[in-house]
């Protein structure tokens, strides 16, 4: 497999403005193990293998669990993720998939029985970051471990 060009050097600027969401996202308070599964959760759907690589790695670096990341894709059966995960979670999958049915209002009132208004925007910045990540990532040819 070849990447098909670096995005990072022919768009620099592109690459800054990614990184900034990033760091809005670190900032915002978000609990951290919590953006990675997000990330890992939008990234299955996604089909971004080199997104699915990094963040479980980076997943595992903060302590999370291999159980929990295996059975990440199968949230709702597994005992293993808290209510708030998994509002989250379920808030991952309707804006990721946004055009099949948008957000319904019962998720929108189960997500915000854990978070406030402005973490519920910090919630869909997050989902929104990781979403264009895997985009760009998809689209230019990245594979695991490539950089």
């Amino acid at each position: 497999m070849e990447v098909r060009f670096n995005y990072r050097t022919a768009n620099p600027e592109a690459f800054q403005a990614m990184l900034k969401l990033e760091g809005f996202i670190k900032a915002s308070g978000l609990d951290p193990k919590l953006y990675e599964l997000i990330k890992i959760r939008a990234s299955q759907i996604n089909g971004c293998a080199f997104c699915l690589d990094m963040h479980t790695r980076d997943a595992r670096a903060m302590g999370e669990t291999e159980e929990r990341l295996y059975l990440l894709s199968a949230w709702r059966e597994a005992p293993f993720y808290t209510e708030k995960e998994r509002a989250a979670l379920e808030l991952t999958e309707a804006v990721t998939r946004i055009s099949e049915q948008g957000v319904p209002q019962e998720l929108y009132e189960r997500v915000r029985a854990h978070f406030d208004e402005k973490e519920f925007v910090t919630l869909i910045m997050a989902i929104n970051t990781i979403n264009a990540w895997n985009r760009i990532a998809i689209s230019t040819g990245m594979f695991p471990r490539c950089v």
